[in-house]
């Protein structure tokens, strides 16, 4: 009413009321009555915004990317921004130029200026998996550009969603990629294979050692049989030896015995009929029927037998002989 308006922002804005080309009142989150006539408002977010982008460029080796990312930036000097681009609102609060739009470009532009630089001393399979290094690139252009920082405003964050190439040369590394990983396929089942050859080799080269080891302790078995019959062997031939000489010295000795036995027989032959001869030179010269007498100790019978002989020497010259039988009993018994 009478050109009287009432206006209120919230705390995240700054605004300038500027009235015959001076600033009447700043600051953040106001709310005041102006005379519209002679009263224009400015309105800074102060607030974080993000500024998407998406553009192309070339790397070093002349092939086509295509950048896709975001910028968070915050503005941090409202009145020099305000000296730069218009941020006046009308009655409603509502911006009248685009002017804020064309900040976020400004960034962009920076960014896509740092990102230029970039993939210009970049290959392409370095640009695509070097998205950080991108994003470090960008921010750190970003906050050392005079441009950016002659605006008022501060660079938070860069973030690089994709770096992509052209359909065809995507199509190409895709192929060129599945050859490698169909190569490192291949590479691992020979790898696998080779190791599984090499393992079935070595558990062949463990079982022969195994029975290498095994045919080592039988031959050293069958030499400690051989070692230990030989030895018995020995031993035995040993016993037999000592048996041999045993009995060697036994039949030694028993020579030994009987030539003593023989000889103390044949000394006391030698003295038996040194004895005799001795004994029967007594009995020279004297009628047997004397040494018989002798002999017979005056034994009946004897006598009888000599009486008989006696009779039968001088048979011729008996003429009758009578023999009693009790005399022939008493001789038959």
């Amino acid at each position: 009413m009478f050109g009287f308006n009432f206006i209120k922002f919230d705390a995240m804005t700054y605004v300038l009321q500027y009235k015959n080309g001076g600033i009447k009142r700043e600051g953040r989150g106001l709310s005041f009555w102006y005379y519209r006539p002679t009263t224009s408002i400015a309105a800074i977010p102060m607030g974080s915004d993000d500024a998407p982008f998406i553009f192309e460029d070339s790397t070093k080796d002349f092939q086509t990317v295509t950048i896709q990312g975001e910028i968070t930036y915050q503005i941090t000097d409202p009145k020099r921004l305000a000296d730069l681009l218009d941020f006046t609102v009308d009655a409603k609060g509502k911006r009248i130029s685009d002017d804020y739009e064309k900040l976020s470009q400004r960034v962009v532009n920076e960014a896509q200026a740092a990102a230029s630089v970039f993939l210009g001393n970049t290959t392409l399979r370095e640009a695509m998996k070097g998205a950080k290094t991108l994003e470090k690139a960008i921010l750190d252009q970003l906050q050392t550009s005079e441009a950016i920082q002659s605006i008022g405003i501060q660079p938070l964050s860069v973030i690089v969603l994709s770096v992509k190439p052209t359909p065809e040369m995507a199509r190409a590394l895709e192929a060129e990629t599945r050859e490698g990983l169909q190569i490192e396929s291949d590479q691992a089942i020979y790898k696998r294979r080779n190791f599984a050859v090499e393992q079935e080799r070595a558990i062949k080269e463990s079982e022969l050692n195994t029975e290498i080891a095994v045919e080592e302790k039988k031959k050293q078995i069958a030499d400690k049989k051989m070692e230990a019959q030989i030895k018995k062997a020995e031993n035995d031939r040993e016993l037999r030896e000592m048996k041999i000489n045993a009995d060697i010295a036994i039949e030694e000795n028993r020579q030994k015995l009987i030539e003593l036995q023989s000889e103390n027989k044949r000394k006391a032959a030698d003295a038996e009929a040194y004895r005799m001869e001795k004994m029967l030179e007594l009995y020279k010269g004297m009628d047997w029927k004397t040494i018989m007498a002798l002999n017979g100790k005056g034994d009946p019978k004897l006598n009888v037998a000599l009486a008989f002989r006696e009779l039968a020497e001088n048979s011729g010259n008996i003429q009758n002989l009578n023999i009693s039988p009790d005399l022939l009993k008493d001789l038959i018994k």
